[in-house]
């Protein structure tokens, strides 16, 4: 069974069910038992066009569980008018389910697990063990999602900057459970890409490749934390990295800068220095500064003052940082960070301590415990 082949058709069968004049909640729900049909049926009996087939038998479980008559005379005459088990057809509905699945209304989680089910093709099981929640817990948000959107027009315009965000959210999720959404969020990037040309989005594209190459050597073996400067970069992906900066340089040359063209353009410095030490800070600094023009974010400012300690050196990183709020996250590592470069020991391990109080995760948090134990010792 391919289970590739049968995500990457989940978008436009939905597209085409609710072109036909279902509901998004009723549409959606008839696609995910097609899939699951077609997990049973196609290992012994595969079709000649997968998509028909799926828009066909989705398009009939949506039928048998439509009881008004009338409503389901005149779709019944719909599906007549086309042949049951011929080609498909070409309209390609992706970029519309993906505004739509990230449709303003909808919370950041809700649009992710919507997007996840209904452009990625994952099961509520799948989203749930990923996510780490319980699958009634996912079942209730998804249904919540599908209510919030059933009222809007399939063909209104979209954002693409809040589709990109939800699809950021996925990747930085990581891998968990039977599902690698670090994975599903960059093939979902890319089908995104294949259905617009927009230089947002094949930075975002490149960002995450850029990020993903460097993935098998973030950890130990035993789980630990790997910063960056220690990484073996022997490890990264050469093939993903020469991918990335291939795609931002293109969306580059469009001339229409953003902030995920930005973000990658300094993942792609760190990717081409062949070791820590001659990574082009000087660059990087300057692209944060291009970033903070985009954003202004207090947390793009945190990253910038950690550039500027190693370009600059630690007392100019130190006086970047005192120019933030001490609440920002990870602003005890970053100063702890810059205090211990300074040479100031004690200061660097009382801050790495104070850091691995407020650490998100375990990870995180016994890395920077053990900092704070290395410089106490």
């Amino acid at each position: 069974m391919d289970e590739a082949l049968l995500r990457s058709l989940t978008p436009a069968v939905l597209g085409i069910l609710v072109r036909r004049g279902a509901d998004f909640a009723a549409a959606e729900d008839a696609v995910q038992d097609a899939l699951v049909e077609a997990v049973r049926v196609w290992p012994e009996d595969p079709p000649r066009d997968p998509k028909g087939w799926l828009v066909t038998v989705a398009w009939r479980r949506f039928l048998d569980a439509t009881r008004a008559e009338t409503a389901r005379r005149r779709r019944e005459d719909l599906v007549d008018a086309e042949p049951e088990q011929g080609l498909a057809p070409d309209t390609d509905d992706t970029l519309q389910l993906y505004f739509l699945c990230a449709h303003p209304s909808l919370t950041p989680p809700s649009a992710v697990a919507l997007t996840l089910r209904a452009v990625g093709g994952l099961t509520t099981r799948q989203i749930a063990q990923a996510y780490l929640v319980p699958e009634a817990t996912m079942a209730q948000r998804i249904s919540r999602a599908k209510k919030t959107v059933g009222d809007v027009r399939f063909d209104q315009p979209g954002d693409v900057a809040t589709v990109l965000r939800v699809l950021y959210l996925v990747f930085n999720e990581g891998y968990s459970g039977d599902v690698d959404l670090a994975a599903e969020a960059i093939r979902l990037t890319r089908q995104l890409a294949a259905a617009i040309d927009h230089p947002e989005v094949a930075g975002l594209l490149a960002l995450m490749l850029l990020h993903h190459a460097r993935r098998a050597s973030r950890t130990t073996a035993g789980g630990r934390l790997v910063p960056l400067a220690e990484q073996d970069r022997g490890r990264w992906d050469t093939a993903l990295i020469a991918e990335g900066v291939e795609i931002l340089q293109a969306a580059l040359a469009q001339d229409r800068l953003g902030e995920f063209q930005a973000q990658a353009a300094i993942a792609a410095l760190h990717a081409d220095a062949p070791v820590a030490e001659e990574t082009d800070w000087v660059q990087i600094v300057e692209w944060y500064d291009e970033l903070l023009a985009l954003t202004d974010s207090p947390v793009v400012r945190l990253n910038r003052a950690v550039a500027v300690g190693e370009a600059d050196g630690p007392r100019a990183g130190l006086k970047a940082l005192a120019e933030l709020d001490e609440t920002l996250p990870r602003y005890s590592a970053v100063a702890a960070y810059l205090h211990e470069r300074d040479g100031d020991r004690r200061t660097a391990a009382k801050l790495y301590a104070e850091a691995a109080g407020k650490a998100s995760n375990l990870a995180e948090r016994e890395y920077l415990t053990r900092q704070a134990a290395r410089l106490n010792n």
